[in-house]
């Protein structure tokens, strides 16, 4: 009988293969209707690393851009590259011919570290072992990695400020115009200044992307066409009203202005159509309680921070000073004008300020109380967590095709497990043999039957060996044809993997996954299991 998927298979349960689809079709039952409460699809389930009972968050935040607005790879991500292109050779210097590179969107992955030093872009296990390494476009060898990376006495931290760490969708195109560099200065050295180094470029890229930023090149342009950049998901909103009809606050925290998020959230929640007329208003406000911009994360969950809280009045734009939240008296006016609605009437929107003032704002008396759903490793989930504990989940969009294709690629796995077993065996076999044939005293027929019975076995291990290390590449190759799975370097959980693990509470493929489950939900991790547990679960 053929293996079911970790799912049920029948009409009902397949419909959710297109869950919360990016192009907005094929809306997924909520749990609490007539066709919810079904088996979901792995692909949009939500995994749990630390025990979870929503019955104790009292409210749920939201990062914006990447969690509730997912970007389009193809075309926002290449916006984000020509830009910075156009601004290392209009601004920084660069040569002409850089405007003539492309961009390969599918080329890098999330947590991968660039060697600034070495110009390397490298993949590690979750021991920081390095596993894939390439500089620039050109694959290092295994010779090459273990002299570079694993000869020294002392075990590299692979952190700032001689690396940079791959960990958000948005750091993917810097990632790749660094490799183009790499190879630019390798393959023109007469092009390029002696005194800039790789290092120097990584910086360069950096300064070309922050002046993007800073003139506005990139949000005037989504903000232009979003439907062209951002992914429609109409199931942003009933999520959301779940959350609020289920007696919980409801909270935005971005680093984006209020500009910017008022164009984005407008297209999440306005309710039209992808190509239908885009009128921006203010009605998405009446799903949240609290909307933070420019926040400034990850700085903002400290709550010594000494950042300025500004209430932004929403139809102007201008902010206002407040005194923790409260409007303050203007010189001249002893009486402050209170411009925006009382909590209980409606959103206030503010910009800057830190995490206290988030939590006096929402009456919250402990930070377990509160659940924050981010996509940035860093800026949204390890500070979150380790410095406030606030319960935290992660949106790892990438998650939905990788856990299709683990589902997939199920038999070759556990041939992968049969055929690491065998080369064990094998290689046991010949260390008995050469241990007694050193050792033992051995007359000569025995001793020619063994070093005969030898030779088989080397032989042997030789072409387990390869067919072993084939199957690895062909299966590595099936998640990207570069860096593998997302998760696993080799037989190790990745780097990314590792953190994942660490600081996200919850993670899953998208926020809108969250409406397929009770907002009263227990959420209980999978057992662990040691190395030497798995010997005594079946395979």
């Amino acid at each position: 009988m053929e293996d079911q998927k970790p799912s049920a298979l029948s009409e009902n349960v397949l419909q959710f293969h297109t869950v919360g689809s990016r192009d907005g079709c094929d809306v997924p039952h909520e749990w609490s209707s007539p066709e919810g409460g079904k088996k979901i699809d792995i692909s949009n389930q939500i995994f749990c690393n630390r025990s979870l009972n929503m019955k104790n968050i009292i409210a749920v935040g939201f990062d914006m851009d990447y969690t509730l607005a997912q970007y389009k790879s193809e075309t926002f991500e290449s916006l984000a590259y020509d830009g910075t292109v156009r601004k290392l050779v209009y601004d920084l210097g660069y040569p002409n011919e850089l405007l003539e590179w492309t961009f390969d969107w599918n080329y890098m992955v999330r947590g991968l570290v660039l060697d600034k030093k070495r110009g390397n872009i490298l993949k590690m296990d979750r021991h920081k072992y390095v596993k894939v390494a390439y500089h620039g476009f050109r694959e290092l060898s295994k010779e090459d990695k273990v002299e570079i990376y694993g000869s020294s006495l002392v075990r590299d931290s692979f952190d700032e400020p001689d690396y940079a760490l791959i960990d958000t969708l948005f750091s993917l195109a810097e990632a790749y115009l660094f490799a183009q560099l790499v190879d630019f200065k390798d393959n023109n050295p007469e092009k390029v200044p002696k005194d800039v180094d790789y290092a120097r470029m990584y910086k360069d890229v950096r300064a070309a992307v922050d002046l993007c930023h800073r003139d506005g090149t990139l949000k005037q342009m989504v903000a232009k066409e979003p439907n062209r950049y951002i992914n429609e998901d109409t199931t942003i909103v009933p999520l959301i009203k779940m959350i609020r009809d289920s007696g919980r606050s409801t909270f935005l925290v971005t680093n984006s202005l209020w500009d910017y998020t008022n164009i984005v959230m407008n297209f999440l929640c306005g309710g039209r159509t992808v190509h239908g007329p885009h009128t921006c208003n203010f009605d998405w406000l009446q799903y949240f309680d609290v909307v933070i911009t420019g926040s400034a994360k990850p700085g903002f969950f400290h709550e010594d921070s000494r950042a300025n809280l500004f209430e932004v009045e929403p139809q102007s734009g201008m902010l206002i000073n407040t005194d923790n939240g409260t409007p303050m008296a203007q010189v001249g006016d002893p009486s402050p004008k209170i411009l925006l609605k009382s909590k209980d009437k409606g959103c206030r929107v503010f910009q800057g300020g830190n995490v206290g003032h988030l939590h006096s704002l929402l009456s919250i008396e402990s930070s377990s109380q509160v659940l924050y759903v981010g996509d940035h490793i860093y800026g949204d989930i390890l500070r979150s967590k380790k410095i406030l504990g606030w319960r935290t989940m992660l949106v790892v969009p990438e998650l939905e095709k990788e856990v299709e294709l683990l589902w997939e690629l199920r038999n070759m796995r556990k041939d992968l497990i049969l055929m690491r077993n065998e080369r064990d065996s094998v290689e046991d076999k010949i260390h008995h043999l050469n241990w007694s044939l050193k050792f033992e005293d051995i007359n000569e027929n025995n001793k020619h039957e063994m070093l005969s019975a030898l030779k088989d076995l080397e032989s042997k291990r030789d072409k387990v060996r390869q067919s072993h290390q084939q199957a690895q590449r062909e299966c590595h190759q099936k998640f990207h044809k570069v860096w593998g799975q997302l998760m696993k370097t080799g037989y190790q959980s990745s780097r990314f993997a590792h953190q994942v693990e660490r600081f996200a509470c919850l993670y899953t493929s998208q926020v809108s996954n969250l409406r397929l489950y009770s907002p009263d939900k227990y959420y209980r991790p999978s057992e662990d299991f040691m190395s030497h547990e798995f010997h005594l679960l079946p395979l």
